[in-house]
């Protein structure tokens, strides 16, 4: 199965730039206000970096918590549409999270990932530069696909091997074909503390407002985790590797 994000980013950038914010219930009301409700609301002082940061939607509300933001995407064309939402607010850089960032170390007080490390195979590079990167006693805060949903909504042979997998999105401007990872939950949790100390595994419920919107939905999420939410530190005094 051909597997290339960058590819598939770069022809929803219109879509997650015009539609996402307002059109997609499970970011608005779901994924979105679960992640903010587990940062500071006064992130004055804070260098905050978005690891994913598609058209600037997380970049956009960091800021008006008062930090100063990086963000930071595989997408050229993502990473444009953020620039035209936030001009010269935040900076914003190309980057594959699978190769060495071009940040020093301890640069940042905080990673915010929003449901990007699902296109990634491997977490063990990506997690030791985000380490390497963050501030001791830093914040991670990353989404990912519930390890439940995707095994319960997919043909998986074992839900302990990793697996690629394939959906078909219907949004309002495309219709297209995403690939990504599967796995475990202790594939999760077993990357993430060998270099942070998990704080907090949050399986997130839709805000009231969904109901509105989409009450299909809605019912649905009440009684199915569909993402997972994982709250970290950085190591105090960890070495940099």
């Amino acid at each position: 199965m051909d597997h290339n994000p960058k590819h598939t980013y770069d022809q929803l950038a219109y879509t997650y730039q015009h539609d996402t914010d307002e059109a997609s219930p499970y970011n608005a009301y779901y994924e979105r206000p679960a992640m903010m409700n587990e940062l500071p609301a006064n992130l004055s002082g804070f260098k905050v970096l978005d690891a994913g940061c598609s058209a600037g939607w997380y970049t956009e509300q960091i800021l008006k918590r008062g930090a100063e933001v990086t963000g930071i995407d595989l997408s050229p064309k993502m990473v444009k549409a953020a620039r035209d939402r936030l001009g010269e607010k935040a900076a914003f850089l190309c980057c594959d999270l699978t190769e060495p960032l071009p940040f020093e170390d301890d640069s940042f007080d905080a990673i915010v990932s929003s449901l990007t490390l699902h296109y990634i195979e491997d977490w063990t590079f990506t997690f030791k530069e985000f380490a390497r990167v963050l501030k001791k006693d830093g914040m991670f805060l990353f989404s990912t696909h519930h390890p439940f949903m995707d095994f319960t909504s997919h043909s998986c042979d074992s839900y302990f091997n990793k697996k690629l997998l394939k959906e078909t999105w219907e949004k309002p401007s495309i219709t297209i074909e995403v690939s990504f990872y599967r796995r475990s939950m202790q594939e999760i949790i077993n990357r993430t503390s060998t270099h942070f100390i998990v704080e907090q595994m949050i399986e997130p419920q839709p805000v009231p407002k969904m109901k509105e919107v989409k009450e299909s939905a809605y019912q649905k999420l009440m009684k199915n985790p569909h993402f997972l939410i994982v709250k970290a530190r950085a190591k105090s005094g960890s070495v940099k590797v």
